[in-house]
């Protein structure tokens, strides 16, 4: 089993697990590697419809090994300056694929996310955490700065200018009653219900529409950088015309007036254009 290890728990759902527990999940230039490629695998799956992010162990992440960071591949006729440079960009690449992927992202925060670790929770859809589980912006306390791998865009459009101050600021930890009060995370459930609980999340959403998931994720990040809410709204317009056009809506109406389970195969909408 290597730094990253994926649980399928059924044709739809994967659960990605950061795979150094000795080192409480700890970044390293190898990890980060893995990570990002496992998330690149995923999303090239056209069958996985959720992931689902968490830590092995006792910690989700404890953010950079600053005891083994390991070597960047291909670093031959690099300069010291170009390998330093190429070095952050493969953390902060995981926020991007995280982004990037089809696939909705639920981040089960199950102890410690430190720093990068904190991060990497920032750029999933989803954040639940279980009662153990504690943030920290750490880069601020290390000497460095606390605005990493996206945080600094993420974090005050997630939680407001206020508190995400005071986090990046001061590099105080902050717990699981905190953190579901500030707006970090969506829920809060006891250790050993958290991995159920994200399951049953991933099942829930699976049952929806692969497309309207996919259009929801897209949307849900682009409009944070649309500068209108006209523009919002032509956007949305567009997306929703898309899935108007599948057979989803009708399937729905037929089977909730049976009492039925709808089943969305976001195959074409023919009754449309019967006749023409």
């Amino acid at each position: 089993m290597g730094l990253v290890a994926v649980d399928h728990i059924d044709e739809s759902i994967r659960v990605l697990r950061l795979n150094r527990p000795e080192r409480l999940n700890a970044l390293s230039i190898d990890l980060a590697v893995e990570l990002d490629e496992a998330l690149a695998q995923l999303g090239a799956d056209n069958l996985v419809r959720i992931v689902i992010l968490t830590g092995t162990g006792r910690a989700f992440c404890s953010g950079l090994d600053l005891k083994d960071y390991g070597i960047i591949p291909n670093i031959d006729n690099l300069s010291v300056h170009r390998i330093a440079t190429r070095s952050m960009s493969i953390y902060s690449q995981i926020t991007r694929r995280l982004r990037s992927i089809p696939q909705p992202v639920i981040a089960a925060v199950n102890g410690p996310a430190f720093g990068g670790g904190m991060c990497v929770a920032l750029g999933a859809d989803l954040r639940i955490a279980s009662e153990s589980a504690e943030f920290n912006a750490t880069g601020i306390v290390n000497g460095l700065t606390s605005a990493e791998m996206g945080a600094g865009w993420i974090l005050p459009r997630l939680i407001g200018g206020a508190n995400s101050n005071d986090l990046l600021l001061t590099g105080r930890r902050v717990d699981a009653a905190e953190a579901l009060r500030m707006g970090l995370v969506s829920r809060v459930v006891p250790d050993e219900e958290l991995l159920d609980e994200a399951i049953q999340m991933a099942q829930a959403m699976a049952k929806f529409s692969h497309y309207g998931l996919e259009a929801t994720k897209q949307s849900l990040w682009v409009e944070q950088e649309i500068s209108s809410l006209a523009a919002a709204i032509e956007f949305e317009d567009r997306n929703q015309l898309m899935a108007g056009f599948t057979n989803n809506l009708p399937e729905a109406i037929r089977a909730f007036d049976r009492g039925l389970e709808p089943e969305y195969l976001d195959e074409p909408r023919r009754d449309l254009f019967e006749g023409n």
